[in-house]
């Protein structure tokens, strides 16, 4: 049965699983269960409130707390009153559910944040507003599901799965596989200097749970490929190719502004580099060529991440984490 918008899928009725991959996404979900609250922030907080961060090292800090705080809102209501509407298996609305779930999570990480380090609340969730580089590229991705949003839009014509598509590229592809990826890079190389620990453990996991989502979305856009032949045109590849290409602009925009000076020799340029190198890898996902050849600046952040188990994530074991209080790294 189609994967999207039929009546032929009975809501309540999720066996047999037909679509086997988006229940692994599932279980692979709940193995990486975690909460913000069971790491510790004591020593973050020692570090904020004293002169163990330089001006640009907080700025850094406090520009991705803010962008995350919003983004990770937007995602979750993208899935909820876009994307659960039209995905009718079962299975692929069972692992939606469950990735609202960890965006419910990764926005209580910020909750969490904000209230450990003394953030003003208005100061925290108003950078969207402030900060040029930030209002784009949430206005970037949102832009891309306007149509969904209109009540009175439905699934009929293959141009209507297209808008499905440009919505799934937009939030799986740009919005959590490109947009998130300079601010993981910036937070993690925090981390590796001692610096802010317990703020990048928890950046550390939502790139764990980011991993599963742009997998499970560009497993779901090439279900949906294959079973709507003629979707997937080379105008529209030369769309979505144009989207990640005006993505990764912005990205650089903010890269070059959220971080001004080096900061523990990771360089602005450098991250504009990275950005480079994440979008070809989203592009290499989705089976279009690659448009930048830059190479990855950040050997130790591939090494920690492993970026080429995104696609293959259930071939092996990235991460020994479970549940709990059992998080190890």
């Amino acid at each position: 049965m189609p994967i999207l918008n039929t009546n032929q899928h009975d809501p309540n009725k999720i066996l047999p699983i037909e679509y086997d991959w988006a229940r692994e996404y599932y279980e692979a979900g709940v193995n990486n269960n975690w909460v913000p609250e069971e790491i510790p922030m004591q020593d973050d907080v020692s570090q904020w409130e004293g002169d163990a961060l330089t001006d640009s090292e907080r700025q850094l800090v406090e520009w991705n707390l803010g962008f995350f705080s919003t983004a990770e809102s937007l995602t979750a209501n993208n899935i909820v009153l876009a994307l659960y509407e039209y995905v009718t298996a079962p299975e692929c609305r069972q692992y939606l559910l469950r990735q609202a779930y960890e965006e419910a999570i990764h926005t209580d990480t910020f909750i969490y944040c904000c209230d450990s380090l003394g953030f003003d609340p208005e100061y925290m969730y108003g950078m969207y507003d402030r900060v040029p580089a930030i209002e784009q590229k949430d206005e970037f991705v949102v832009e891309l599901t306007q149509v969904l949003d209109d009540d009175g839009f439905t699934i009929e014509s293959t141009a209507d799965v297209r808008e499905l598509l440009r919505d799934l590229v937009g939030f799986y592809i740009v919005m959590e596989g490109i947009f998130f990826y300079a601010g993981f890079a910036m937070m993690l190389g925090l981390k590796r200097q001692n610096k802010m620990v317990g703020t990048g453990q928890q950046f550390e996991y939502i790139m764990r749970d980011e991993s599963l989502h742009v997998g499970f979305g560009v497993d779901l856009i090439d279900q949906i490929r294959t079973e709507t032949p003629g979707v997937w045109t080379d105008a529209f590849e030369s769309e979505v190719v144009e989207l990640i290409t005006e993505a990764v602009e912005l990205e650089q925009i903010y890269a070059r502004e959220a971080c001004p000076d080096d900061v523990l020799g990771m360089s602005a340029e450098q991250f504009a580099q990275y950005v480079e190198y994440i979008a070809d890898r989203r592009l290499g996902q989705l089976g279009v060529p690659e448009q930048f050849g830059s190479e990855n600046p950040f050997p130790w952040l591939s090494e920690q991440t492993d970026l080429n188990k995104e696609k293959n994530f259930f071939e092996t074991q990235v991460t020994e984490y479970q549940s709990g209080g059992s998080l190890e790294w």
